[in-house]
């Protein structure tokens, strides 16, 4: 394939608003902050810098100035400024993601590009990596991270309703535990969807809904939101407040869950099936079983001694572990 010429925007024209296509606005991520601090600019100066896009039949495609048309549509602007890269989408496409530091998509925003000139024009990704002087591998994420995403948190992060950074850095992780599904992904972002929480916050609430009791995931889901910020927020978040046999004894829990859950997972599988592993498993379940009485009454202690200061989100009474 060879390499496309750099594309310079031909002269700005003005452009009817409304014959403007716009085939590509769900793949920009909609930032309502930034968007609403630039209606206020257009309102006293007008749109100072023109909408981009290619022209194919005639018809104006824009790819780079969503914020700015919605603003305009707002503010009931019926002219806007309009440059055009040619009429070939693909180079369109292609010179968007070649763009400068100040105009540069996002992570996401790459990745529904990347994904449209792979899918739906053929191009195959060495292709793309030499048209964008990036290495395949550049390629190759992009087109990963946008399929992982299913169709509720891909639309929760493209309309503005989920912040991206608090999925890619704090949700993302999640997936590697075999306990968590696509589903719990999707719960999760559904219930915060809209709510203007911090990265801290979400991450808080994360760890809560899918490492927490199942009381604590209840009331999210129920949209008991407050009730479940303040169940983490009584959380000290600062490790020191405890005493070093404190951190111990909280470490040792955490690898006895840990433990549990490997155990809970591996235990039917059927490599685990020679005779010298059956004679020692046998031995060592039949002292845990032995001791199984006296761990599930200590555990239950500590759960009611540890949660007479909870908030109402505490765990479910102690009977549920009852065998």
């Amino acid at each position: 394939m060879q390499n496309l010429p750099e594309r310079v925007p031909t002269g700005v024209i003005d452009l009817e608003l409304a014959d403007l296509d716009l085939r590509y606005q769900s793949y920009r991520l909609r930032q309502p902050c930034r968007e609403e601090a630039l209606l206020s600019v257009i309102a006293r100066e007008g749109i100072r810098e023109p909408l981009v896009g290619v022209t194919r039949d005639r018809t104006p495609i824009l790819l780079d100035g969503f914020k700015r048309c919605r603003c305009a549509r707002t503010l009931h602007l019926r002219v806007v400024p309009f440059a055009s890269w040619g009429t070939d989408e693909v180079a369109g496409i292609l010179q968007l993601l070649r763009a400068d530091r100040q105009h540069a998509l996002t992570l996401l925003e790459q990745a529904r590009f990347v994904d449209d000139l792979h899918t739906q024009r053929g191009l195959a990704p060495a292709d793309i990596a030499q048209q964008l002087g990036r290495s395949p591998a550049w390629v190759t994420v992009r087109l990963g991270l946008l399929r992982e995403l299913s169709p509720v948190v891909r639309e929760a992060l493209f309309a503005g309703a989920f912040p991206v950074y608090a999925y890619l850095y704090t949700l993302r992780p999640f997936r590697r535990l075999k306990s968590v599904t696509a589903a719990d992904l999707d719960q999760f972002v559904g219930a915060l969807r809209g709510q203007k929480l911090s990265v801290r916050q979400i991450e808080g609430l994360a760890h809560g809904f899918f490492r927490g009791p199942p009381s604590f995931r209840q009331e999210l889901l129920q949209g008991h939101l407050t009730l479940a910020l303040q169940h983490w927020e009584a959380v000290p978040s600062d490790a020191d407040s405890c005493s070093d046999f404190e951190r111990i004894f909280l470490h040792d829990l955490e690898q006895t869950q840990k433990g549990m859950l490997r155990l809970i997972g591996k235990s039917q599988d059927p490599k685990l099936a020679s005779a010298s592993f059956r004679a020692q498993a046998n031995l060592l379940t039949a002292a845990l079983l032995g001791q199984a009485s006296a761990f599930l009454r200590t555990l239950r202690q500590l759960h009611d001694r540890t949660g007479q200061t909870e908030s109402p989100l505490s765990a479910p009474p102690a009977r549920h572990l009852d065998p």
